[in-house]
């Protein structure tokens, strides 16, 4: 005879004042508890890359005032489109992305060093690391 014989072949106790819970929320006593809320949040935000800014050469400053010199003359028409790839920072952390858009200018800020769209949103002259007219 074994040590639970027994209770081996004893029926499951049924109660008599309370419904079996469903199969459903009996589940959801054995799913995963998260200890760590954000935990996950956190390492993807430490897991996602991000670019450093490109110190630009002097022929690459040269080049881009150049052209904004021509955008500047052409601007004397009204708004004009351009392909820009500017350096926009990370809110979160440093570093950031290059991104390239075409854009319509409306004007150069030379007091503020901006370009001004036609949207009123403004690039810094200083994070442009290429510009086509």
């Amino acid at each position: 005879m074994g040590k639970y014989d027994d209770i081996l072949n004893i029926k499951r106790p049924v109660s008599k004042n309370h419904q079996p819970m469903p199969i459903e929320n009996r589940a959801a006593q054995f799913m995963p508890f998260a200890a760590l809320t954000g935990y996950d949040d956190a390492v993807a935000e430490t897991a996602r890359y991000t670019e450093e800014k490109i110190e630009l050469t002097e022929e690459k400053k040269a080049e881009i005032n150049e052209k904004l010199s021509d955008l500047e003359l052409k601007l004397r028409d009204g708004d004009r489109v351009v392909t820009v790839t500017f350096f926009v920072p990370d809110e979160l952390k440093s570093g950031g992305e290059y991104v390239t858009r075409e854009i319509r200018v409306k004007r150069i800020d030379t007091y503020k060093g901006t370009l001004v769209l036609s949207d009123k949103t403004e690039i810094w002259i200083n994070d442009i690391l290429s510009l086509l007219i």
